[in-house]
């Protein structure tokens, strides 16, 4: 009867062991959203690309980098997002709720989804600026973008919010602020928005800039590029702090498949033929996201 006891109670705890170390691995994604690239367009809806951008930029600014770059698109098909297709509107519908905003037709929300979404993202990562759940760091939000900040009802960890380049904006602001600075222009301008509403030693960081005037990846200013996914002909680039940057096929069934990656920040025009001759090469002209619907 003792040996037979011994061995189921050794059976029962091999057992729970086995499922901690399952829960411990499933858990993962839901705490960090895992490693590589999130998953389109299933990570805009499960909080996967959040926490994957808000762990990215934590880990960059504890290793000391205090300008940042972030730059994905802001919302799933983004190209379409003045037709308003299903995928667009279904996000507009998530955010709505956590911005304490209607999403109606003809609504500011969702008249103007990316300048939006934009605050909504920036809510998301507030926390990983300002030192975590206790910590204490003001963060403020500025934008270029069509957005009034009096239809938000809800600014989460945000503590201002303005208008770049405005004196109101440079005057409120507050020491020891980190910035989130929403689609500022050009990189030859950002050094000077730092000077202008940055506070030194404070993080500073660019997110979803509407167009890029160095025509390649990331910036030329010494941004350091902390979460970066961007779409390119049949496939991504992706980068999260601190690993590689990744170059990603997307297959005609809509998944995608890692073929490259780089320790160093890779040239666009590399990038983009590798993607572009692996798909002819496996599919021809049969790999179109846009005769296929993926959108």
């Amino acid at each position: 009867l003792c040996h037979y006891l011994r061995t189921t109670y050794t059976m029962k705890v091999l057992l729970l062991s086995l499922l901690s170390v399952s829960l411990c691995h499933a858990l993962v994604p839901f705490i960090d959203g895992g490693k590589g690239m999130p998953k389109m367009y299933d990570s805009y809806f499960n909080d996967q690309l959040a926490k994957q951008a808000a762990t990215a930029i934590g880990k960059a600014v504890s290793a000391g980098k205090m300008n940042i770059q972030v730059e994905f698109p802001p919302v799933p098909n983004v190209e379409e997002v003045k037709f308003g297709t299903p995928l667009n509107q279904k996000f507009g519908k998530k955010i709505a709720p956590d911005l304490k905003m209607k999403y109606l037709p003809g609504s500011n929300l969702s008249r103007n989804l990316i300048a939006y979404s934009n605050v909504y993202w920036a809510k998301r990562f507030a926390g990983a600026l300002k030192g975590g759940a206790l910590g204490g760091k003001p963060v403020g939000v500025l934008s270029a973008e069509q957005v009034d900040f009096t239809d938000v009802k809800n600014m989460g960890d945000l503590s201002r919010s303005g208008k770049i380049n405005t004196d109101k904006a440079r005057k409120e602001g507050r020491n020891g602020e980190a910035i989130i600075c929403i689609n500022p222009g050009g990189e030859e301008t950002w050094p000077r928005l730092v000077s202008a509403h940055g506070q030194p030693n404070c993080p500073f960081v660019v997110m979803n800039n509407s167009y890029s005037t160095s025509y390649d990846l990331g910036n030329k200013k010494g941004f350091e590029e902390a979460y970066y996914l961007k779409r390119i002909s049949k496939g991504f680039v992706f980068r999260s702090f601190p690993g590689p940057w990744e170059a990603y096929l997307e297959k005609p069934d809509g998944t995608v498949e890692l073929l490259e990656s780089y320790k160093t920040k890779p040239k666009l025009r590399e990038v983009a033929e590798l993607v572009r001759e692996t798909s002819f090469k496996r599919y021809a002209i049969g790999n179109d996201r846009w005769m296929s619907g993926r959108m």
